[in-house]
C-alpha cells in the first residue's frame, strides 16, 4: 500500500480539462503523443524511465480516464487530482478487508480504479463513470 500512496506534488488530471495534460507531461519529463479516436482523444505520455500514461479526453475537453503501465507506479496524486483522497480512503478500506497480495479494485459510483502489478511492472486504470462518452467501455481502455 505504501507504494500506491507515495506521491509528490498535486496538479491533477482525472476530471480536469485537457490543459492539465501538459502539467502531467512536464512532471513526468515525458514525450507527448496525441492519438485521435472517433469518440475521444488519447494523449500518451512516455517517461524516460519507461512509464507510459494514457489520458483520455472526451469531446467536451475533460479527462475522463487515465491508464498506466511500466516499471514504476506513476504519481497517483498527480494523475487522480481531486479524486486522489477518495481513492486513498477506498484503498485503505479495501486493504483492511483483504489480506495478501491481490489487485486493488475500487468500484464506487463516482470513481473506478484498478491497480495491479509487482516490482518492476505495474498497470492500472482510473475513470469517472459519469464522464465517459456514450458508447465507450472505459474498462477496455489501455
Amino acid at each position: 500500500m505504501a507504494i500506491l500512496l507515495a506521491t509528490a506534488s498535486c496538479f491533477g488530471s482525472l476530471g480536469a480539462g485537457a490543459d492539465s495534460i501538459e502539467s502531467d507531461r512536464a512532471h513526468m519529463k515525458g514525450m507527448h503523443t496525441v492519438i485521435p479516436h472517433a469518440a475521444y482523444t488519447r494523449h500518451e505520455i512516455q517517461s524516460p524511465t519507461g512509464l507510459v500514461v494514457n489520458e483520455y479526453v472526451s469531446p467536451s475537453g475533460r479527462v475522463f480516464a487515465v491508464t498506466w503501465r511500466g516499471p514504476w507506479m506513476p504519481d497517483l496524486r498527480q494523475l487522480l487530482g481531486t479524486y486522489f483522497d477518495q481513492f486513498v480512503q477506498a484503498a485503505r478500506a479495501q486493504s483492511q478487508q483483504f489480506a495478501g497480495r491481490h489487485p486493488l479494485v475500487i468500484q464506487n459510483p463516482g470513481l473506478v480504479v484498478v491497480v495491479a502489478g509487482h516490482p518492476r511492472w505495474f498497470t492500472g486504470s482510473a475513470y469517472v463513470p459519469g464522464f465517459v462518452p456514450a458508447g465507450i467501455r472505459a474498462e477496455g481502455l489501455r
